[in-house]
C-alpha cells in the first residue's frame, strides 16, 4: 500500500479572515448560505441547513447509509470500528491489544497516546479517499472496502459485572471508576484536542447494563435504582461529561421491561437532562425494524439509526405522531457533530486534513503497540522465581501450545487485510535466542472452528499424537513455556461462555508438559477470567498476556527474558471457581459480583499483578483530619524500589466507608497511579481522590448522598493486598 501524499498534522488553525475560501462539491457559496461559513456560529450554521431540508432529505441523513443528498452534496454517514485499531479492509493498520489488555496497564496517557494514534490512521484513510479519484477501498469487506466516515462505534464501555460475557474482550474493567478513566483517555485520544474540530466522533456502547449475548434482544436486565446509578453508570456519566462522547448508542436489551431505544429515562432524563449530553444518540444495528418502533425511538430520545429512519419518519411526521420539533432537534444533534468533523467546511481550515497515509502502519505506531503490550503483561506468579529466563543459559526451548505460534486479533479488526502482520511469541523467541534450539508443538485445541458453508471441513487434530510431541519437546528443553487461551469461537458477539475453565484439552497439556520438566511457564491469551487453580497451584511461573497486538511476541519475548519488567494489573477479578459467581440474571453486584462483593477468596484478586523487583510503601498522609463532600483529597505516600531492576508498580487507592443506611463494598476503588522507579529510586506518590465518588444512592430522595463518618483510604498494589491506610471523617452536608 502506497502513502498518499499529504503534509504533515499541524496544528489548529482559526478560519481565515475577510474572504472565506470557497469549498469544492458544495452548493452555493458562504455568502449565499450561512450554512457554508466557517466564522459564523455553530448553532446558526446547524439551523441555517436544517431549514433548507425538506422532510425527506432530513429523514434521509437520520440513516447512517442513506443515499447522497445531491442538492447539497452531503454523503452518507457511514460509520466504522475502531476498538483497537482501525477497521479497514484496504491494507493493514497498526493493531494493539483488545481494550481488556490496555486496561491492564493502569496507565490512561498511554491509552489516550493509543487511541490519537488509532484516529491519524482512520483521518488519513479518509483523507486519502477524499482526495484521491482513483481510491478503491481496498478488496472489500462491510467496513473496511467501502468509504467509511469519521464517525467511529468505539470504544465500548459496558461494565464486566458479567465473566462468561462473550464480548469481556472488547471492554475495559469490571469497575466503574477504572473503566471511565479508561474511556475517558480513549475517547480524547479518537476526537482529538483542537477546540474547533473533531479528529473523529467516539460512539460509547451500548447504553445500558448490556453484557449478555444470549437473548440480548430479548432479556430484561431488572435492576434497582440505586444499583444503576452507582454501578452500572458513573463510568457512562465520565465518558459523556468529562471525555466529551459526541455519541451514544443504545443497546438491544430492556432495562426493568423497557427497551433501551424506547427509554426515555435513559436517554432523555439521565444521558440528556442530568448529565447535559448534546451529542446524538444512535440505535444498535437492527434495534428499530419497523415504523411503530421509528416512533417509539424518536420521541423517546433515539436521534439516528438505520434505513427504517429514512423510511418511517417523513410519514410519521405528516401523521403527527413526530413532531418536527423533535425531528429537527434529533437532526441538529447529528449536524453538530458533522460540522465539527469539517464536512462543510474548506479542507485548509481543517487540521485533520493534513494527516497522510504515511502515519498508518508507521514505525512509531508499531513501537506504540509493542509499549502497549508490554505494559498488559501481568505476572500472575513467579513461584519459585523462574522468570526472568537467563538467555545465556538457554540450549533448547521448548514453545508449546495452541497459542505459541498465532496471534488472535480480538473481535472488530479486520483480519484479512493483506500485508496483515503479527509476531507471535515462537517466532519472537526464535530471533530472541539465535543459539538456542527452539521446539515447538501444539500439543492442543482450543475448541473446533466452525465449517464454513462450501468450504472443506477443518481438518481432524491428532489429540493424542499433538501432546505426546509436547511432552517429548519438554523432556528435552530447559524450559517449557505453554501458551494456551480462548479464540473466537469462545469468546465473540453473540456466544456467552458457559465455563470460565481453559477450554478443550488445555489444562491436560498444561499437566502433561509440567509432568515432563518442572521448568514449566504458562501463559494465557484470553479476554474474560479463566479459573485454572491447578495451574496456580502447580505451574511456577504464570502471565496474563491477553490478545495483545501485533507485537505481542515481542512483548512477552521481552518480558520472559527480562528486558521488559512486568507491571500489569488484572481489572478484573478471577473468580475461583464457576460456582463463585451468581446467576446471570443477577444485576444486583452486591450479591457476589465483582471485587466489591466477592463471596470467598478468588482466584486472583482485582488489580493483581507481580514484578522482577520489589517495593516498599510509607508516610502516607492526607492532606487534613476532615473534609466536605465536593473536596478533592490529595493522598501522598513514599514509594522505594527495594530491588535490584527498574521497574513500574501500580499504587491504588480503596476507600472503606462507614456502615450506615445501606450496604456498602467491602473496597471501592477510587484513585490510582503507574509509576516508574529506577533500582533503589524514591518517589513521593501523589493520588488525587475524589469525595464525591464515595455517595451513595438514596432511592428515597432520588439522588446522590454523601454519608457523614469516617473513611479508610487504603494503598496498596492490589484490592487484596493493602500497605497502608489512612482516614479522614466526611463532614454533615450542613457544615
Amino acid at each position: 500500500m502506497e502513502p498518499h501524499p499529504s503534509s504533515p498534522s499541524t496544528a489548529a488553525q482559526s478560519p481565515a479572515e475577510g474572504k472565506i475560501p470557497a469549498h469544492p462539491g458544495l452548493a452555493g457559496s458562504p455568502e449565499t448560505h450561512p450554512y457554508l461559513n466557517p466564522n459564523a456560529p455553530l448553532e446558526q450554521r446547524v439551523k441555517d441547513l436544517v431549514a433548507r431540508l425538506t422532510l425527506e432529505e432530513k429523514a434521509i441523513l437520520l440513516n447512517h447509509k442513506g443515499p447522497e443528498l445531491k442538492r447539497f452534496h452531503i454523503l452518507s454517514d457511514n460509520w466504522n470500528q475502531c476498538l483497537h485499531g482501525m477497521r479497514w479492509a484496504g491494507g493493514p493498520t497498526t493493531l494493539f491489544p483488545i481494550p481488556t489488555g490496555m486496561a491492564a496497564t493502569w496507565d490512561p496517557e498511554l491509552i489516550r497516546l493509543v487511541a490519537d494514534a488509532i484516529s491519524d490512521e482512520a483521518r488519513a484513510v479518509n483523507n486519502w479517499w477524499h482526495d484521491d479519484p482513483d481510491f478503491k477501498g481496498g478488496f472489500g469487506g462491510r467496513h473496511g472496502g467501502e468509504k467509511t466516515g469519521l464517525v467511529y462505534r468505539s470504544p465500548v464501555i459496558n461494565i464486566m459485572r458479567n465473566p462468561f460475557w462473550g464480548r469481556n474482550g472488547e471492554t475495559w474493567s469490571e469497575d466503574p471508576y477504572l473503566c471511565g478513566r479508561m474511556a475517558v483517555a480513549f475517547i480524547k485520544g479518537l476526537q482529538g484536542d483542537d477546540p474547533r474540530y473533531l479528529k473523529l466522533a467516539a460512539t460509547i456502547k451500548h447504553f445500558a447494563v448490556n453484557n449478555v449475548e444470549v437473548d440480548r434482544k430479548t432479556l430484561s436486565a431488572n435492576v434497582s435504582e440505586r444499583m444503576l446509578r452507582e454501578y452500572w453508570l458513573p463510568h457512562w456519566r465520565d465518558a459523556v461529561v468529562e471525555g466529551g462522547a459526541r455519541s451514544v448508542m443504545a443497546s438491544y436489551n430492556q432495562v426493568n421491561g423497557l427497551y433501551n431505544v424506547f427509554n426515555p429515562f435513559l436517554l432523555k432524563d439521565i444521558l440528556k437532562g442530568d448529565w447535559g449530553f448534546d451529542g446524538f444518540t444512535v440505535s444498535d444495528l437492527g434495534g428499530v425494524r419497523n415504523k411503530e418502533m421509528v416512533v417509539l425511538s424518536v420521541n423517546a430520545g433515539c436521534d439516528f439509526s438505520d434505513e427504517e429512519f429514512m423510511k418511517y419518519i417523513p410519514e410519521a411526521v405528516r401523521e403527527g405522531q413526530i413532531s418536527e420539533s423533535r425531528l429537527d432537534e434529533a437532526l441538529s444533534r447529528l449536524l453538530k457533530v458533522r460540522f465539527r468533523l469539517g464536512e462543510f467546511d474548506p479542507v485548509e481550515l481543517v487540521p485533520w486534513r493534513k494527516i497522510s497515509m504515511s502515519v498508518v502502519c508507521s514505525p512509531e505506531h508499531h513501537a506504540l503497540s509493542l509499549e502497549a503490550s508490554q505494559k498488559s503483561i501481568v505476572l500472575l506468579k513467579n513461584d519459585p522465581a523462574l522468570l526472568p529466563l537467563d538467555a545465556g543459559k538457554l540450549k533448547k526451548v521448548a514453545v508449546l501450545g495452541p497459542l505459541a505460534e498465532r496471534v488472535y486479533e480480538g473481535d472488530h479488526f479486520y483480519i484479512m487485510a493483506p500485508g496483515r502482520k503479527t509476531v507471535a511469541l515462537l517466532e519472537s523467541l526464535t530471533k530472541a535466542l539465535p543459539d538456542a534450539e527452539i521446539l515447538f508443538a501444539p500439543g492442543a485445541e482450543i475448541a473446533r472452528p466452525l465449517r464454513v458453508k462450501d468450504q472443506p471441513a477443518p481438518a481432524p487434530f491428532d489429540h493424542v499424537g499433538e501432546l505426546q510431541k509436547a511432552v517429548n519437546a519438554a523432556k528435552i528443553a530447559d524450559v517449557a513455556i505453554v501458551c494456551v487461551g480462548t479464540n473466537q469461537y469462545v469468546e465473540n458477539e453473540e456466544c456467552d461462555r458457559t465455563t470460565l475453565a481453559l477450554p478443550g484439552n488445555q489444562q491436560q497439556l498444561v499437566e502433561a508438559v509440567l509432568a515432563a520438566n518442572p521448568n514449566t511457564v504458562v501463559i494465557f491469551h484470553n479476554a474474560g477470567p479463566l479459573c485454572t487453580p491447578w495451574i496456580k497451584e502447580h505451574v511456577p511461573s504464570c502471565l496474563a498476556a491477553w490478545w495483545s497486538g501485533e507485537a505481542q511476541g515481542d512483548a512477552l519475548a521481552d518480558v520472559l527474558l527480562g528486558k521488559a519488567n512486568p507491571a500489569g494489573r488484572l481489572p478484573y477479578t478471577v473468580y475461583a471457581s464457576d460456582a463463585q459467581v451468581p446467576p446471570q440474571s443477577e444485576y444486583d453486584i452486591s450479591q457476589g459480583f465483582t471485587y466489591m462483593y466477592v463471596r470467598g477468596e478468588p482466584l486472583y484478586a482485582f488489580g493483581h499483578g507481580l514484578s522482577y523487583t520489589t517495593f516498599a510503601y510509607s508516610d502516607m498522609k492526607l492532606p487534613a483530619l476532615t473534609a466536605k463532600a465536593n473536596d478533592t483529597i490529595a493522598v501522598t505516600l513514599t514509594l522505594t524500589n527495594t530491588g535490584e531492576r527498574d521497574g513500574d508498580e501500580v499504587v491504588q487507592i480503596y476507600v472503606k466507608e462507614p456502615a450506615g443506611k445501606v450496604v456498602k463494598p467491602r473496597l471501592r476503588l477510587v484513585g490510582f497511579k503507574r509509576v516508574t522507579l529506577k533500582a533503589g529510586e524514591t518517589q513521593t506518590v501523589t493520588i488525587p481522590v475524589e469525595v464525591a465518588r464515595m455517595r451513595y444512592w438514596d432511592e428515597d430522595t432520588h439522588a446522590f448522598v454523601a454519608e457523614p463518618g469516617r473513611y479508610v483510604l487504603n494503598a496498596g498494589p492490589s484490592s487484596a493486598d493493602i500497605k497502608l491506610s489512612a482516614s479522614f471523617v466526611l463532614e454533615p452536608a450542613w457544615n
